[in-house]
């Protein structure tokens, strides 16, 4: 990691959301979020002293309207410790409106943030729009109250629903240079579906956890940008990682790594199509010139087994072969991941070892996802 004295203050992202268009069946159930208060769980990578939060309301269709926003320690569920509330302001004010298509950043809130600390974001909203921005695939819980409940040491009367809403990223202000973020690109194998909700055992989080817990990369932050459904190149669910690239990566704060791991939508998907590894290896070195223009190092992750799931058959597993050799072989990435060894069945090639399994051959078991983190050589990021 380079040693070149302080620098001045930059922000580091901590956490981060990848934002879409909440589809119908994934928004928030009644009472809503209109005049109603959420509270919404995160945990967050790099501790800090001084932060900063953003909110989007990108896909939204009108204005969104928070009237008051705060954060605090969590407790587990909904409860928070009262003793840690900041409030949370925007140019000076409580409330702010976010027009369709912008993202709106907080004041600088001065803040003993340990790292790994589970925080709870609370805001009660004003008017919302139909179209509603989020990310659908938390694995966290969040909590809807009707009318205004901000201060709520718990919310036992609460409507519970899986996902997060308008919440995109944490960010922390650090003058030291070694202190930088790794996003981790990615589709539903990244978004965590398969491991524990409220559990925190995705394959960022333990790497984030590992991170964490050596001194040599203690200053590496883990931003998670996966969507579930995603895809590299079109259709899929969300932004195409195509498309969403620059926001999701080039545009997060102190970016210093990037872990490209998708492509398994594309050819699973689709169907067939026999230009879809040439495809994703463009897809790759676009990603990869894009990154390295601002200096970003770019690991490449192998795609995993599918063996036995719906995207099981001939053609498409020499799709995944073809873009396996080449990631593994090109040398064109900065370092190779290579997940899919790390999780395949010897016995059985082209299948995920049960163990890994979350039972529909495609997506892994909190074991799995443990198991890719544990993969990864931490020395890739002293780099």
């Amino acid at each position: 990691m380079q040693q070149n004295g302080s620098r001045e203050k930059a922000w580091v992202g901590t956490w981060a959301a990848a934002q879409q268009l909440v589809e119908e069946h994934n928004m928030p159930p009644e009472p809503g979020l209109a005049n109603n208060t959420l509270r919404q769980v995160i945990r967050v990578s790099l501790g800090g002293e001084k932060i900063r939060l953003k909110f989007s309301n990108e896909y939204g269709n009108s204005p969104l309207h928070i009237k008051a926003a705060q954060l605090a320690v969590a407790r587990g569920g909904s409860a928070i410790d009262t003793s840690s509330i900041k409030e949370i302001s925007f140019g000076g004010d409580k409330s702010v409106s976010i027009a369709p298509g912008e993202v709106v950043v907080s004041d600088t809130l001065d803040y003993e943030l340990p790292g790994l600390t589970t925080m709870a974001i609370t805001l009660y909203f004003g008017e919302v729009p139909a179209d509603l921005t989020g990310h659908p695939g938390s694995r966290t819980t969040s909590y809807i109250m009707p009318g205004k409940a901000l201060a709520a040491r718990e919310m036992s009367t609460a409507i519970c629903t899986d996902y997060w809403y308008i919440i995109s990223g944490l960010d922390i202000l650090s003058e030291d240079p070694e202190v930088a973020a790794v996003v981790a690109l990615g589709d539903s194998i990244t978004d965590g579906r398969g491991s524990t909700t409220n559990g925190n055992d995705r394959w960022t989080d333990v790497l984030a956890d590992r991170l964490q817990a050596d001194s040599a990369t203690v200053k590496i932050g883990v931003l998670n940008q996966g969507i579930g459904g995603n895809r590299v190149l079109r259709g899929g669910l969300g932004p195409t990682a195509l498309s969403r690239f620059e926001r999701d990566v080039l545009d997060q704060s102190g970016v210093r790594y990037l872990i490209v791991f998708e492509g398994v939508n594309d050819i699973g998907e689709e169907g067939y199509k026999p230009e879809t590894a040439e495809e994703l290896i463009k897809a790759y070195r676009l990603f990869i010139e894009k990154a390295h223009e601002q200096g970003i190092l770019v690991y490449g992750a192998t795609i995993l087994p599918f063996g036995g799931s719906q995207y099981d058959n001939k053609e498409n597993e020499e799709t995944r072969q073809k873009v396996n050799h080449w990631i593994r072989n090109s040398g064109e990435f900065d370092a190779v991941l290579d997940f899919a060894a790390a999780v395949e069945d010897p016995e059985n090639p082209g299948w995920l070892y049960s163990l890994y399994d979350s039972g529909d051959h495609l997506h892994l078991s909190p074991a799995g996802y443990k198991k890719l983190a544990e993969s990864i050589e931490l020395a890739l990021f002293n780099k």
